[in-house]
């Protein structure tokens, strides 16, 4: 198993528009020390985020990065992502890029268009009522790993209310599809000998870590995310100007990465964890 010496966190946001007030960067070396935030939490646009994994894959960083958005769609329910449609993708980087391919003229890495297409939109939960007639009711279609994990995440194929994810998911395919093979993606790729990595994370695992309430898994002042470092050994916080979610959601889980990625057994899932699961949905990492 690789050890790194650097971790950070993204937190992600699918939100229209340039600049993202829910975009925060997060970044720690090893030990104990605090992590720090990178650039200034509230400026970061998409494309700004992907030029800088650029730089750090031109770095051959010893970062391991983790991204709070689902990398891929359900497949092992239906053995496809898009049951019917003749463009539906055999694994995660081809999805990857049919969404970056069907919103390539879209600004801000957006992926409208995608969920608009007729052969794409039947599959999702959009606003103003419109169920598509293969969401598959309820909460909607859901990954293997979302099934495991506590707390529930939502279905990537709802992009209605406050807990939708499916926007920031789009979105975010289109930056892992654009970064290429410059930076391996865990489970889909395997660790490299050097250089950086990303794996998909979820805050709210990070912060049940930390001892975060289960209903209130948000540090959102000094004292709340001092005593959620602490449980990782960070003595005191950075100096913040403001304790938005944001920012501390990415500290905090900045800081859990550090200590999870050294055990030896997230990164190998148990089963119903497989190739084909690899290949496809991907998993998110620290669920076993």
């Amino acid at each position: 198993m690789r050890r790194f010496t650097r971790f950070a966190c993204i937190d992600w946001s699918g939100a229209a528009g340039d600049r993202q007030p829910g975009i925060a960067v997060a970044e720690c070396g090893p030990g104990d020390d605090p992590p720090h935030l990178v650039g200034d939490p509230g400026r970061w646009s998409r494309p700004a985020v992907l030029d800088w994994l650029l730089t750090r894959a031109d770095e051959a960083a010893d970062l391991l990065v983790g991204v709070d958005f689902s990398a891929s769609f359900p497949f092992a329910d239906r053995r496809a992502f898009f049951p019917g449609w003749p463009l539906s993708p055999p694994d995660a980087r081809a999805l990857w890029a049919l969404v970056d391919a069907l919103a390539d003229d879209e600004p801000h890495l957006a992926a409208n268009r995608f969920v608009d297409h007729e052969d794409a939109a039947p599959h999702f939960r959009r606003h103003g009522g419109r169920e598509g007639p293969l969401f598959g009711g309820g909460i909607g279609r859901m990954r293997v790993v979302e099934q495991r994990t506590r707390p529930g995440p939502a279905s990537c194929f709802n992009l209605v209310g406050a807990k939708q994810v499916g926007k920031s998911s789009l979105t975010g395919m289109r930056l892992l599809h654009r970064l290429g093979r410059r930076i391996p993606v865990w489970p889909f790729d395997p660790p490299p000998e050097r250089g950086p990595l990303i794996v998909e994370v979820y805050t709210g695992i990070a912060a049940l870590a930390a001892g975060l309430p289960r209903n209130r898994t948000k540090a959102r002042d000094a004292a709340a995310l001092a005593r959620a470092l602490q449980a990782f050994g960070v003595a005191a916080p950075p100096p913040l100007d403001r304790c938005d979610d944001h920012s501390t959601d990415a500290i905090i889980t900045a800081a859990w990465l550090r200590r999870a990625s050294a055990r030896p057994a997230l990164w190998r899932p148990a089963a119903p964890f497989s190739p084909m699961i690899a290949a496809t949905e991907g998993w998110t990492f620290g669920v076993p």
